[in-house]
């Protein structure tokens, strides 16, 4: 079997550290012995997308907010779904994710941030949800492993009453926002509702039809 192979590290503002690794064809991303994520494992990723997109579909000249770049899934999955006159704002807290997708991950993310569609912000998603009122027709957040997140507890600002609320006053009437993560968490459906969210829960698979077991989170705004 081809060793893994570290090809860089990269500090996570507040504490942690990201390690880039390689093996083949195969790219990982890791925190300790955590790995958020794989190139090999892209369905979930892509579904957070594509059924974001279909909540919002037929909106003229969408805006969609996406947290976290990771491995550019998530985003690639957007651009396929959406119109020319669309606009996809990517926040990544670590400037090095950015470079890796320029560099060592070219390949995987396929001249995605390329696109005249795109734009990427270098720093936390937060200040981009806060900024505008009705600013995005989407926000998806795949920033940590869920809302009980490992990376930074800071993160944990994003999933608290506050922070869904910055996210629905930041959402335009039936906005989306749409939250990934590795596994279950009731509470957090209970806090979507409570917070004027109609609240959907959708299981899904790793890598599409196989693989382990992942949540999305599609919770709508009120047209009204």
């Amino acid at each position: 079997m081809i060793p893994w192979t570290l090809l860089d590290t990269a500090k996570i503002p507040g504490g942690g550290e990201l390690r880039l690794k390689q093996r083949g064809q195969e790219f990982s991303i890791m925190l300790g012995t955590n790995e958020l994520m794989n190139s090999r494992l892209s369905g979930s990723e892509r579904a957070l997308a594509t059924l974001s997109c279909e909540k919002i579909k037929g909106r003229k000249a969408p805006h969609i907010l996406i947290g976290g770049l990771g491995m550019g899934f998530t985003l690639r999955a957007a651009l396929g779904e959406l119109d020319a006159d669309a606009k996809v704002t990517v926040a990544e807290l670590v400037p090095a994710v950015v470079t890796w997708a320029r560099g060592p991950m070219a390949t995987v993310f396929d001249g995605c941030l390329d696109d005249p569609r795109v734009a990427i912000h270098e720093g936390d998603v937060r200040p981009l949800i806060r900024a505008r009122k009705a600013a995005y027709d989407a926000i998806l957040l795949d920033v940590d492993n869920g809302p009980d997140g490992i990376t930074s507890e800071a993160n944990d600002g994003l999933y608290d009453y506050q922070g869904l609320k910055a996210a629905r006053d930041a959402l335009r009437p039936g906005g989306v926002l749409a939250v990934w993560s590795s596994g279950p968490d009731e509470r957090f459906t209970k806090r979507l509702r409570d917070s004027g969210f109609a609240a959907e829960v959708v299981n899904t698979r790793a890598n599409g039809k196989t693989g382990a077991r992942h949540v999305i989170w599609l919770a709508v705004k009120a047209r009204s």
